[in-house]
């Protein structure tokens, strides 16, 4: 622009190519992780349980606690990674290659997605490919976080976290819309949602529209991460050298630092709670409004269309009265919200909600979960941004991937406790609404009560 400091505008290019890294991955959460491979896998691995002979119900199930043993694993494996390679990466003070090789991880798992065929299916191997490109993306999202203390100072903070998950998820709306368009087909009429066949002549009865969506989100993340390797640049700083051993030290240092830094180790706990929750919701929602709802998946795609119009707004707004008032007070509202969702969804089946019965026939559960599904995108997507901007208020610039390390730790250390639970809950109760829901109330509601001691500021008083 003519008149602005030629320093600002370096900087407005950086932050926008830090914008992109949200735009290019979300496809992996809206379209792979929640509403088109998730739902898609299991009704193929429903169907492969039904053909063992299996009953309906115990088939979803089946199909569940399978999809959550991945969820695990993976979960696993990343809390395993994350701090170690965080401390690696700032003695280092290199990030940068660390996100071009997750990079790969990421579209390697997701073009792999593809072979998942709806007749004698691989599971495994689509389980497989999903955690590689999960890694990827989680992994990679830790470096590109830990730059978050280099773009701007503490008070627009909680903005730039804010248009950042809003601008990840208008990403995420369009790719899905396109998909839903143009690729993914109903599995009984084979048409899209505008009624066509899957363009570039894939075959309908081989699924192949849906199952493009692994390499449509592979070329997504390629084409849009140009900006973020073109526009962002690290900021020089004395690295030690790649030293594995160091790394092991300093990080044992943050670690025993938390007995004298509350705040932080509560926000560390809590966030590992809070966040597997939501993580679960978010894995698991699509394969319970396909299990329980019956909804095909053009339906669910529509679902997370309005959940993610609803993510991107209120992220928007949220990060401005983040700003404002600091992240902790959105952190709370957010859940709050999430609990009461969660107690709707364990009230609520095809025919009834809390014991009071729907008309045969009638679209109120459906209404329902559309509500529920703007609400948990709302939610979702706030509580995501503050919890950031508030792990960015108890780090440095110069250790902020350690730290991104060990709060993805937070995240991942325990993400295999939701999974786990849901699946323990849904093969025990044999009830897919009950197996998800009530593990994931009990978690956040622990969540909000450690948040009492994590200071509103962090430690930046």
């Amino acid at each position: 622009m003519a008149g602005e400091p030629a320093g600002d505008v370096v900087l407005k290019k950086r932050i926008w190519g830090w914008y992109f890294f949200d735009w290019a991955s979300q496809p992996y959460n809206t379209l792979l992780l929640t509403f088109v491979f998730g739902p898609y896998f299991a009704e193929v691995a429903r169907a492969h349980y039904a053909a063992t002979g299996l009953d309906a119900e115990a088939a979803g199930a089946a199909a569940q606690t399978y999809w959550g043993i991945g969820q695990t694993i993976s979960g696993l494996i990343i809390a395993l990674a994350a701090p170690m390679l965080g401390a690696l990466a700032d003695s280092s003070g290199k990030r940068m290659s660390w996100i071009w090789l997750f990079s790969a991880f990421y579209v390697v798992g997701a073009w792999g997605l593809w072979f998942l065929m709806p007749d004698a299916p691989n599971l495994l191997m689509a389980l497989v490919f999903f955690s590689i490109g999960l890694i990827g993306m989680e992994l990679a999202t830790i470096f590109t976080n830990s730059m978050m203390p280099d773009l701007t100072h503490d008070g627009d903070m909680g903005k730039v976290s804010g248009f950042g998950f809003a601008f990840g998820y208008l990403g995420g709306i369009l790719a899905l819309i396109i998909m839903l368009l143009f690729f993914a087909e109903n599995g009984k009429t084979g048409l899209t949602l505008i009624k066509i066949e899957p363009l570039f002549g894939l075959d309908p009865a081989l699924r192949e529209g849906t199952r493009a969506v692994g390499p449509f989100s592979a070329l997504w993340y390629i084409i849009f991460m140009i900006p973020f390797f073109l526009w962002v640049r690290e900021p020089k700083r004395m690295g030690s050298g790649l030293s594995f051993s160091r790394a092991m030290r300093d990080l044992g240092i943050l670690l025993k630092s938390l007995k004298q830094r509350t705040s932080l180790g509560a926000h560390l706990l809590s966030s590992m709670l809070y966040r597997d929750s939501l993580n679960a919701l978010y894995a698991f929602g699509g394969v319970y409004a396909s299990g329980v709802l019956k909804w095909s998946i053009t339906s669910i795609g529509i679902f997370g269309i309005a959940g993610a119009i609803s993510a991107a707004a209120a992220t928007w707004i949220g990060g401005k009265f983040d700003s404002a008032r600091g992240p902790k007070p959105l952190m709370t509202l957010s859940m709050w919200v999430l609990i009461a969702v969660c107690c709707v969804i364990a009230g609520m089946s095809r025919e009834s909600i809390f014991g009071l019965p729907f008309a045969p026939g009638s679209t109120a559960p459906d209404i329902i979960f559309y509500a529920c599904g703007i609400l948990i995108g709302a939610a979702g997507g706030t509580l995501q941004s503050s919890s950031r901007t508030m792990m960015v208020f108890h780090t440095t610039p110069e250790r902020a991937t350690e730290a991104f390390g060990l709060y993805a730790l937070s995240g991942k250390a325990t993400a295999f406790i939701a999974p786990f639970f849901i699946t323990v809950f849904t093969a025990a109760l044999g009830s897919q609404r009950l197996g998800i829901s009530l593990p994931l109330i009990v978690l956040f509601i622990i969540g909000l009560i450690v948040l009492k001691w994590v200071k509103p500021k962090g430690e930046r008083v």
